[in-house]
């Protein structure tokens, strides 16, 4: 149950005074909600800059280009004689004349904000016309008491468009004025460390500046928002942790037997690091309390091999396994490489997804809560009610980035003290594991495995786009398997302007080019289509697979040798560095030619130098995160932090090593959050939607 202190900031936008339907609809896709926003997510909205509106000259001494406040007189209104000319209002005051200019108004609008003979203090970029100072559709319009009440600073907010900024200050205004009363959650010593001000006068400030530096991120003000949106993070994952870390039962780890006969069966020797990582995991099955591990490693380093390996190992003292991934391509990948190595250790696997339905499904669900199934592999069809273990030892969760909390605890439910390792793609830098995952223990898998030949990438601007076809035609020809990826499905106006190719088109030209050698996949194709165009390709029926980023992940085709990605400056780094992982996976030397469009922004210049330079995924993670901040670096979306609204990492790494902690902390001291902090804590999980966590508290 949500603290009924915070109901007033959980009211909806629209019950603020001037905010309608139409301005609902911007504020959800401003706020990026489904629903409609509440007030919590409008304070939590900050201001991009500020607007300086402290200069006052006199109109002689106001520079052209500047903003200006100047005091005048109204002396005159001229209004418009058609309707594509503007209303003229003249003032002035001792020492020249201004004319303020409007376009479009509202009949009645200008002769009410500024009566002829009234005394105005006007604000705005003045410049200059025919010799004359003018303000065209002044910023601030207001009488002497009104003056008396503003800072003369302006916070400058990231709009949507059809939202004026004029309109969000006055929603954000109403906000403030509702804010209740907080009990505050972060420890005096930490206020005192930190020099943190109160939230109201945090959110207050950052709205309301007083200061030009009221609003920089790395200022008290924003520092104290941001240190209570990692808390709640830290928060929630040490609840998870302690859950997780309490005293379990019976452990899981056998004697090794159907792990030797796995690692007998693979075609190459497992990797040092393979090695150590599978040891570490079946070392935590035999501790007291259940594992919490995360397995990172490169494109390919042979994370599901040592995942399989953790599955056989609780297979050995009849317990079972399940592994969860977040996409179904991916799951099926999987699948393709566990099954022949289950297989030759006498395990038994299947798959469940959102295509297996009927009596299929039905059998499988009842040979799985029968203790028939060792290891399932699936999507989020694992975590439906219906599926019922006999007795689920380890969850294995393929992050991607796309599950939260909620998703691992529902897996995690499903079994007595299961144990949980979870595998990363994208290597994470050690500052991103600890706000996203909390205190884990960590396993990196830093080698390829044998055999693999390194990629040779070049950079070809996309008026060369000729010469690289016809090397591809070379290439399949002499029977080499092709990529092409795009960035887009279809095109639309927007994306033409940006020289956006699409695969649709793409694969048209190249099917004229190569006929029947030519297929295509892409995101918005059913299951069983991509399936069989994926197929074809791995059987070389097709040779050129024009594709969008849905081959990003969990595609393996090692005949595969050539790719080129259009656009190739559009893509995140990470996003790049997990595509070309498509080629390069069997023992054939291969080639990636990134096409990109001039001219380079500096940014996206630096991006296709490191990922000419190097394919290591470790180097390319702590490049990305320096270049471009995390969102990047985790594949979400394009900068700041995922799942953070306030946070930023390049700012507040320091903050989050002190979040977490003082969540450690919290946990040790007060694990059931109980007493008046522990109610301002409650308070501060819901306020920043951490509330999944809240059911744990003081959880066994």
């Amino acid at each position: 149950m949500r603290p009924p202190l915070l109901n007033p900031l959980f009211a909806s936008v629209t019950t603020l005074s001037g905010v309608g339907p139409k301005q609902d609809r911007l504020f959800r896709y401003l706020l990026g909600r489904d629903d409609t926003p509440r007030l919590v997510d409008l304070l939590l909205h900050l201001p991009a800059t500020v607007i300086d509106r402290r200069a006052r000259p006199k109109i002689r001494d106001a520079v052209a280009g500047t903003v200006v406040t100047l005091e005048v007189t109204v002396d005159r209104h001229r209004a418009p004689r058609s309707s594509r000319a503007p209303f003229q209002v003249f003032a002035s005051d001792d020492t020249g004349d201004v004319i303020l200019t409007y376009f479009r108004s509202a009949p009645g609008y200008v002769e009410k904000l500024l009566p002829v003979g009234a005394r105005r203090f006007v604000s705005g970029t003045l410049q200059m016309y025919d010799g004359i100072p003018q303000i065209v559709h002044p910023d601030r319009v207001v009488d002497e008491a009104a003056f008396a009440q503003l800072s003369g600073i302006d916070p400058v907010y990231p709009l949507t468009e059809g939202l004026a900024l004029g309109s969000l200050r006055r929603a954000m205004a109403q906000a403030l004025q509702k804010l209740p009363e907080l009990p505050e959650w972060i420890s005096p010593e930490v206020i005192r460390r930190c020099q943190f001000p109160p939230l109201r006068e945090a959110l207050t400030r950052v709205h309301q500046p007083v200061e030009l530096t009221d609003v920089l991120p790395d200022g008290p003000f924003w520092a104290r928002l941001a240190f209570d949106e990692l808390l709640a993070g830290q928060l929630a994952l040490a609840l998870v942790r302690a859950r997780l870390r309490r005293p379990a039962g019976d452990r899981h780890a056998g004697d090794g037997h159907l792990r030797n006969k796995i690692i007998d069966a693979l075609p190459y020797a497992l990797t040092a690091s393979q090695q150590q990582a599978a040891a570490a995991i079946a070392d935590d099955l035999r501790q007291p309390v259940r594992m919490l591990r995360l397995l990172q490693g490169d494109v390919g380093s042979g994370k599901t091999v040592v995942a399989l390996l953790a599955a056989a190992a609780v297979t050995e003292v009849g317990k079972q396994a399940a592994l969860m991934a977040p996409t179904e391509i991916l799951a099926r990948q999987h699948i393709k490489t566990i099954a022949p190595l289950a297989e030759r250790a006498g395990l038994r696997v299947a798959i469940l997804t959102g295509r297996e339905k009927g009596k299929e499904r039905r059998d499988l669900l009842a040979r799985l809560a029968a203790g028939e199934i060792d290891l399932v592999v699936g999507t989020h069809a694992l975590i439906q009610d219906d599926v019922v273990f006999k007795a689920l030892a380890l969850a294995v969760v393929d992050e991607q980035h796309r599950f939260g909390v909620r998703e691992r605890l529902a897996l995690t439910s499903k079994g007595e003290a299961v144990d949980v390792l979870v595998l990363s793609a994208t290597p994470i830098p050690r500052t991103l594991v600890l706000t996203y995952f909390g205190d884990m223990d960590v396993s990196e898998l830093r080698e390829k495995p044998a055999g693999r030949q390194p990629i040779d990438t070049r950079t070809v601007p996309a008026g060369r786009l000729n010469d690289v076809m016809e090397a591809v035609g070379r290439a399949l020809s002499s029977g080499k398997l092709v990529y092409w990826i795009c960035p887009l499905v279809e095109q639309s106006e927007a994306e033409a302007t940006f020289h956006l190719t699409n695969a649709t088109e793409r694969f048209e030209s190249l099917r004229e080019r190569f006929g029947a050698k030519v297929g295509l996949v892409h995101g918005q194709m059913k299951g069983t289509e991509k399936d069989r165009v994926m197929a074809q390709f791995a059987s070389h029926e097709i040779g050129l697979l024009v594709a969008t980023t849905v081959v990003e992940v969990g595609v393996d085709v090692p005949a595969a040798t050539v790719m080129v990605i259009e656009n190739a400056e559009r893509f995140g780094l990470a996003q790049l560095h997990q595509l070309r992982g498509r080629i390069g996976r069997g023992s054939d030397a291969s080639t990636c030619l990134l096409l990109y469009h001039e001219p380079l922004s500096e940014m996206s210049k630096a991006r296709l130098k490191v990922i000419r330079e190097t394919t290591d995924g470790f180097r390319i993670a702590e490049e990305d995160l320096k270049l471009r901040g995390e969102g990047d670096v985790l594949g979400v979306r394009q900068s700041g932090l995922p799942g953070y609204r306030v946070a930023r990492s390049e700012v507040h790494g320091q903050l989050i090593t002190q979040a977490r902690d003082e969540a450690l902390r919290i946990i040790k001291d007060n694990p059931k959050l109980e007493g008046e902090r522990g109610d301002a804590l409650r308070c501060l999980l819901y306020l920043f939607e951490r509330d999944e966590a809240v059911p744990l508290i003081g959880a066994g």
